[in-house]
């Protein structure tokens, strides 16, 4: 059973920095992206950065130059280094992985709170 646990979530005041970390267990052959998305109260889950098997990276437009995604494919392992924060960035962000032969998996969330 793939499990994705995610830590670094917490409260963090605006322009200040927070890393989140999403390690993956189980019986995992390939993982093929790894990423992350946020949902704030009253809206949609959205893609905040995601990373291929190949390192391609895609972004939202509203976190680019501010948040930087990373793989550890050995330790199965992705990180979102979140810098600049704001308030608007304050939301659950869930860790997502599509792993070979398997299909989608999601962590159980973490809290970012952006306020002063």
């Amino acid at each position: 059973q793939v499990q994705l646990v995610e830590s670094g979530g917490g409260l963090v005041q605006p322009g200040g920095s927070l890393r989140l970390s999403c390690a993956a267990s189980g019986r995992i052959f390939a993982i093929y992206a790894m990423g992350w998305y946020r949902q704030a109260p009253g809206k949609q889950r959205e893609l905040v950065a995601t990373m291929s098997i190949d390192e391609r990276t895609d972004y939202a437009d509203s976190v680019k130059g501010r948040f930087t995604i990373s793989r550890d494919n050995a330790k199965k392992t992705a990180y979102l280094q979140m810098n600049s924060l704001k308030p608007e960035d304050t939301a659950v962000y869930y860790c997502h992985a599509l792993i070979h032969d398997q299909g989608d998996f999601w962590g159980q969330g973490t809290q970012v709170t952006v306020s002063s």
